[in-house]
């Protein structure tokens, strides 16, 4: 070991000092240097988990896939991450319809004040993002780029919380001693597949729309980079976001998407697949349309698409996932 030279101080009380060593003498200590010392133990490596109610859990089947990365960070190259089944479908999903009253019950301005605080903590953690996104082959300047763009677009959907009433409703012209009034109403649980690349900008870009509007969302991760969705569903864990509102589940897409589109508590699905996946992406419009359910699929947009304002984010995005209420009303005398 190291060993460090540590000058006792003249007028020093003797039990500063080493036994048998005069005051203002110097006193040779074995002192383990904090080299010595981390190299020494060994590191707690990261157990990585689905995000299901506010609380991170194990697939209920036991499985698990083995994610490949280059090394970089913390993490071995190897880890492994589980492997989402149709009962953890079934379970996010009645846990995020149990959290959507309340969601939904919530005003405007507090959603927007939970999404700018979401914005925050993923902001905090633009460190270990950077790193998480760096293991899975991004360069650490498009690292830092997509985690910056990603805590934008939170901002901008946590301003665009009390902007939905005004954008969305109307007063309707009748004929009649009536009122028309047409609302935006959220409606409830829906089911996302988010994009494979950008792992973390896509993942952001199809749920905050979503809850946005009130409604509550079961998504499930990037196969080929899923730890990058779980140390952000930390982020989501630790702002005041409440459990239920986002549920993350890791696993394949083929698998968990299909139990999404057909299960009957599910009233909306966004999916964003590869050019390959044409087959499953009719499989699950057919299963959709089962339920009548409204059913939106999408070919991947380009890297640049994503990082894009006027593609990546807006009002059409918001739009797809609420419901107009109209009401009518007598005029007063």
């Amino acid at each position: 070991m190291e060993k460090k030279r540590t000058q006792v101080e003249e007028g020093a009380p003797a039990s500063a000092a080493s036994p048998g060593v005069k005051t203002g003498e110097l006193a040779v200590r074995d002192v383990p240097s904090s080299t010595d010392v981390a190299s020494a133990r060994v590191r707690v490596n990261k157990a990585y988990k689905m995000y299901v109610g506010g609380a991170f859990v194990r697939s209920e089947s036991g499985r698990y896939t083995q994610v490949h990365g280059n090394g970089a960070g913390a993490d071995p190259e190897t880890v492994n991450v589980p492997r989402g089944s149709r009962k953890d479908v079934r379970d996010a999903v009645l846990v995020a319809k149990n959290a959507a009253d309340k969601w939904a019950a919530r005003s405007a301005y507090n959603r927007g004040q939970i999404l700018y605080r979401l914005a925050e903590v993923t902001e905090s953690r633009t460190p270990e993002l950077v790193e998480s996104l760096v293991r899975a082959g991004s360069s650490p300047a498009d690292a830092a780029r997509e985690v910056a763009a990603a805590v934008d677009r939170t901002v901008f959907y946590a301003g665009f919380c009390d902007k939905i009433s005004s954008l969305f409703s109307s007063h309707n012209p009748v004929s009649g001693p009536h009122f028309g009034f047409t609302i935006p109403n959220p409606m409830g649980v829906v089911g996302v597949v988010a994009p494979d690349a950008p792992s973390l900008l896509g993942l952001v870009s199809t749920i905050l729309p979503i809850i946005a509007t009130s409604n509550v969302v079961v998504a499930t991760a990037s196969e080929t980079d899923p730890r990058t969705a779980i140390v952000w569903s930390e982020c989501l864990a630790t702002s005041d976001l409440p459990g239920g509102v986002v549920n993350i589940l890791t696993g394949q897409a083929a698998e968990l998407a299909p139990q999404l589109a057909k299960h009957r508590e599910v009233m909306a699905f966004d999916g964003t697949f590869g050019p390959k996946a044409t087959e499953l992406r009719a499989e699950l419009e057919r299963l959709g349309a089962d339920s009548v359910k409204r059913v939106k699929t999408r070919s991947n947009l380009s890297t640049g698409e994503w990082f894009d304002d006027r593609k990546g984010q807006g009002i059409a995005w918001v739009e797809r996932y609420i419901e107009s209420k109209t009401v009518w009303h007598p005029v007063g005398v």
